[in-house]
């Protein structure tokens, strides 16, 4: 499915993944994030300086989120597919758009639906204008810069549907961004919310040689960082969407499984994603363990994560659709 980005949105960009615009959690979904799809709607470098460092680091949020939506692409249509619409929507707003993953895939699935892509980073958006002039698509896509933690959110007109992958978990305030996407929708209008259960699996548990289930306990270290970070990460959002006022129309957890083989990208969006996650757990780790990753994400080394053919992309994105009924 969709993440991230986040991100970047992942990347929970991602934060995990992610797609779809993202704090600098990890992806863009958490640790990405996906994904994201991903991305976060808001997401600063931290400090205000070191800038060339937060430019480096958007743009390995970016490749992410690029990862992410071309690794998945399957899983964004399946669930776009399966938004229980009552017709096409005309007027799509994408929250947390990261560089575009969840945005073409809607472009694609409504062909007569304009999108307004919105995000945090200026970066991201520039992105996915120029992906939008290369699929002679760009009349459109609306993108529009903005912070949704602020107070006001800029006037993104009255959409049909709605659109948040990987993204809703990285809001300071959900539950306040949920009413407001109430207000904003058209009546009858469709919010569709996508999160990931969590960071990626890509190793074996019986890996690396010498420290099997490195990447399992990579994923406990950062547990303590996102509880703190991301508290909202693994949230069940059909009850927030409820109280918010939205009528809940459905909710569907779709299984990624992919295997390494059937793509080339798995192997740099393991690596990518990998070490996003070392940004967090490094202090953490113990000295075994933070070697044997460091040896995975050597791209030089005999045990580089690129020179291994057992690859897989194992996670679960679920899906709520939710309707504002008047």
């Amino acid at each position: 499915m969709t993440h991230a980005q986040h991100a970047p949105q992942h990347g929970d960009a991602h934060d995990g993944h992610g797609h779809d615009g993202h704090t600098q959690d990890g992806h863009g979904h958490d640790g990405h994030g996906h994904g994201n799809q991903g991305h976060a709607p808001h997401g600063r470098d931290g400090h205000g300086h070191d800038h060339g460092h937060a430019r480096q680091d958007l743009e390995g949020q970016a490749e992410i989120l690029d990862l992410d939506a071309e690794v998945l692409a399957e899983h964004i249509t399946d669930i776009t597919t399966w938004l229980p619409l009552a017709e096409p929507p005309r007027h799509i707003v994408d929250l947390g758009c990261g560089t575009g993953a969840g945005t073409f895939a809607l472009l694609d699935r409504f062909p007569d639906a304009h999108v307004t892509a919105v995000d945090s980073s200026a970066g991201h958006l520039q992105r996915l204008r120029e992906k939008a002039c290369a699929r002679g698509v760009e009349d459109r896509v609306r993108t529009v810069q903005a912070d949704l933690d602020e107070a006001e959110w800029p006037d993104l007109g009255a959409p049909d549907l709605v659109w948040a992958s990987a993204s809703m978990h990285h809001m300071a305030d959900p539950d306040q961004a949920l009413r407001t996407v109430r207000e904003l929708l058209a009546p009858g209008g469709l919010f569709a919310v996508v999160e990931l259960a969590g960071f990626p699996r890509f190793l074996p548990e019986d890996a690396p040689e010498g420290r099997p289930g490195l990447e399992e306990r990579c994923h406990t270290a950062s547990e303590s960082y996102h509880a703190e970070h991301v508290p909202h990460r693994g949230a069940d959002w059909g009850p927030k969407l409820t109280a918010a006022g939205f009528t809940l129309d459905g909710d569907r957890v779709i299984d990624v499984n992919i295997e390494g083989d059937r793509s080339e990208a798995v192997g740099a969006y393991a690596l990518g994603s990998l070490q996003r996650l070392r940004g967090s757990i490094a202090e953490v780790l113990p000295p075994e363990d933070l070697a044997a990753l460091d040896r995975l994400l050597d791209t030089d080394g005999p045990e580089s994560i690129l020179r291994r053919e057992d690859l897989a992309v194992r996670t679960e994105r679920t899906v709520w659709a939710a309707r504002r009924k008047n």
